[in-house]
C-alpha cells in the first residue's frame, strides 16, 4: 500500500523523462524518544511527512511510506528489509527510486533535484549526498576506551539521505543476498558492482536521533533557515 493517495497526487510527474518514485523509511522504534520517532511532530507535521513531502515536491510520482502510518507498508526487522518492502510497492515502470529516512526531515528539495541531475548526467547507478568530516577521528583498541590511532579524515565523508538510484540496479541490489547490516542502500548497490556518485550534502539534513536534535531542527524551522511550509 502506498502513502496517502491524496498527498501523493503527483501521479503524473515525470522529471526529465524519468519516472521517479520514492520510498520513505519510517519504521524505527524511537526508543530514545519514548515513542515512534517518525510520529514526532516538527512545526505541526510528523517527521515522516516532511520526508515524503520533500520527495513529492522534488518530482516523485508517488512515495511509498514504510511504517505504521495511515496507508503505510509494514516495515521489516532491519532497515534494509524495510526498504525492500517499500521497493516491492514501487510500480514496475519506475526508472528512478529515491530512498529517504523519516529521521532526516530537513533535507531540501534543492538537494534532491541536484542528485537527480547528477544521476541523469553521469550514467552512474546511484547518487548520495555527502558532507565533510569536521571532527578528528580516532580508532580505539577493541574492547577498551584507549586510543589506537588517528584516521585520515581527508578520505572520509559522512553520507546522508535521501539517496537516489536507477530503479533496476536498486531492485537487483536488494534481491542479492545480504550479509550483516548494511548501513545504507548505496552499500548494497556497491556490493553488486554499482557505481555511486556524490553531491554536496546539507548540514541541516542531519539525522534526528536524540531529543536535542529535534530541538535544533525546531530552531532552524522557526528561524526560517529551512523549508517550513505545510
Amino acid at each position: 500500500m502506498r502513502s496517502d493517495p491524496m498527498a501523493s497526487s503527483g501521479s503524473d510527474k515525470v522529471q526529465n523523462g524519468e519516472n521517479i518514485w520514492g520510498v520513505v523509511v519510517a519504521a524505527g522504534s524511537g526508543t530514545r524518544f519514548g515513542s515512534p520517532k517518525h510520529l514526532i511532530e516538527l512545526a505541526g507535521r510528523p517527521l515522516w511527512r516532511w520526508a515524503r513531502d520533500a520527495l513529492l515536491e522534488s518530482g516523485a510520482r508517488e512515495v511509498v511510506v514504510v511504517g505504521q502510518v495511515a496507508g503505510g507498508v509494514e516495515g521489516g526487522t532491519e532497515r534494509h528489509r524495510s526498504v525492500a518492502r517499500g521497493i516491492e510497492n514501487v510500480d514496475s515502470s519506475a526508472t528512478v527510486i529515491a530512498v529517504h529516512d523519516a529521521a532526516r526531515p530537513l533535507a531540501s528539495v534543492d538537494l534532491i533535484k541536484r542528485m537527480y541531475r547528477r544521476l541523469a548526467e553521469s550514467g552512474e547507478d546511484g547518487v548520495v549526498p555527502v558532507i565533510p568530516i569536521v571532527d578528528a577521528l580516532k580508532k580505539i583498541h577493541p574492547g577498551t576506551d584507549r586510543l589506537a590511532g588517528t584516521v585520515d579524515r581527508q578520505e572520509i565523508v559522512a553520507v546522508q539521505t535521501p539517496q537516489v538510484f536507477r530503479a533496476e540496479m536498486l531492485r537487483k541490489a536488494h534481491a542479492h543476498p545480504v550479509s550483516g547490516l548494511p548501513p545504507d542502500d548505496a552499500t548494497l548497490v556497491e556490493a553488486i558492482g554499482g557505481r555511486i556518485g556524490t553531491v554536496p550534502g546539507e548540514r541541516s539534513a542531519f539525522k534526528i536521533t536524540y531529543p536535542e536534535d529535534l530541538t535544533m531542527a525546531e530552531a532552524l524551522v522557526e528561524a526560517g533557515m529551512v523549508r517550513g511550509k505545510s
